[in-house]
């Protein structure tokens, strides 16, 4: 999204009129920091006027989900019981570094309750309807983060992903979304959900913006992102359980890219990751880490029954804060094994590449009315998506060209490869837009 022609101050005047048209109705943004705003986009147009800038962020209007610290309010997390915790004094760290970077913080954004459901249904707001079609889901749990991106009141969205959070929202909104290796980007001053698996990363138009996004975001020097040739890779698919069930037109349209890839020189080799997959699935019987994680820190209101929290969430919750801490600390030794297997076992590859979500976008009505479907949509939301978080690996989605609803083509890489999978998507970006 280039608006380098029109002044930062006129292209935020633009969104916030967008958005004052509509605020009778408004289920996109839970909050707005106008006046900052402004002040933000002033300082960034006399820069940009002086030839100051401060970097590729410098002036773009980003939104942050509704789970990072801002100085001086409470961090709802999607919730109502948090109006009255306790007020940070300071910014999250990422929220600091992208206003030294001179981003323009437009505001915080809808998310599920907690971060902890897929589908983007949050019991105490109003559904972000998908930035393409209203009626339909927009993926969670930054619900709210993908359509402020893809809709265009921001230039880019900052979500955090724990089991695909940010990649399932990118995937049906259009979007390319980037989950980061995990110890990259520091949670500090971000409410957490599973600190095992939790993770920050950026929705946005381009790779490119992801990645300098990224790279402010975790504190590192802000490079050009050279885009690494696809030829010769060797790319491993992951044949099996994260390929069954999918839609018919994102089969058609991954066998597609698949074909791209190999038309560019990419060498596509079958990779098995079932069994690792399975050995983690049984190791998860007693629950699922985020869920364990999550009923620690969400002890506190727990044990009252009445507490005001979507009933998904607080159900699951409470069922796992029974299990004992030393089957949690158990469970988190063998995903570290099982990190390290899987780690072994993508060493042939140069990265492995998969539909992001099997399906696209469904319904609000399909799954706001029906228990078993909904616990059916996001489960397959879920599924390829989170193999990232629990093996502790690095992932970014891509729209796929080509299918009627928006879906995405996920290509992901050993935990550390972080710089190598955004050039390299940066490579298939360009090929996946080619007529």
């Amino acid at each position: 999204m280039s608006h380098s022609n029109t002044p930062v101050r006129d292209h935020l005047e633009q969104i916030l009129s967008r958005l004052d048209a509509r605020r009778e109705n408004e289920k996109t943004y839970v909050k707005l920091y106008a006046d900052s705003a402004r002040i933000e986009a002033d300082a960034a147009d006399r820069r940009l006027q002086a030839g100051a800038t401060l970097g590729p962020l410098d002036g773009k209007i980003v939104s942050i989900k509704d789970l990072f610290d801002v100085a001086g309010e409470p961090t709802l997390a999607g919730s109502i019981i948090k109006r009255t915790a306790a007020v940070p004094q300071q910014d999250a760290v990422v929220v600091r570094r992208l206003r030294a970077a001179g981003a323009v913080i437009v505001g915080k954004t809808h998310m599920t309750e907690f971060a902890f459901t897929a589908v983007g249904l949050n019991p105490h707001y109003p559904v972000p309807g998908n930035a393409t079609d209203e009626s339909l889901i927009p993926g969670g749990s930054s619900s709210g983060a993908a359509v402020s991106a893809a809709e265009g009141t921001c230039d880019i969205a900052i979500g955090s992903d724990t089991g695909g959070s940010v990649r399932i929202p990118a995937a049906l909104n259009g979007l390319v979304g980037f989950k980061p290796t995990a110890s990259r980007v520091s949670l500090d001053g971000a409410f957490p959900l599973a600190p095992s698996l939790d993770s920050i990363g950026p929705l946005a138009h381009t790779v490119s913006d992801c990645a300098a996004v990224d790279a402010v975001m975790a504190g590192e020097p802000v490079t050009a992102l050279v885009p690494q040739p696809i030829a010769g890779l060797r790319i491993g698919v992951p044949r099996g359980q994260l390929l069954a069930a999918l839609s018919t037109e994102i089969a058609t349209h991954f066998t597609a890219c698949l074909d791209r890839l190999t038309a560019a020189g990419a060498d596509l080799v079958d990779c098995g990751i079932d069994d690792l997959i399975d050995r983690l699935k049984k190791a998860t019987a007693i629950g699922s880490i985020a869920g364990l994680e999550a009923s620690r820190l969400h002890a506190d209101w727990l044990s009252d029954h009445d507490a005001p929290v979507d009933i998904r969430v607080s159900s699951t919750l409470r069922r796992r804060l029974l299990t004992p801490q030393a089957a949690l600390d158990a469970l988190l030794e063998t995903r570290a094994g099982l990190a390290s297997a899987m780690d072994d076992r993508l060493s042939a590859y140069d990265l492995i590449v998969l539909p992001t979500t099997p399906i696209a976008a469904v319904p609000i009505a399909s799954v706001e009315a029906n228990e078993a479907e909904y616990d059916r949509v996001e489960g397959l939301l879920l599924r390829n998506c989170q193999v990232a978080n629990q093996f502790d690996l690095t992932a970014i989605t891509l729209p796929m060209p080509g299918p009627t609803r928006p879906a995405g083509l996920m290509l992901v890489g050993r935990n550390g490869t972080d710089g190598t999978l955004l050039a390299v998507a940066a490579s298939v970006e360009a090929l996946l837009r080619e007529r």
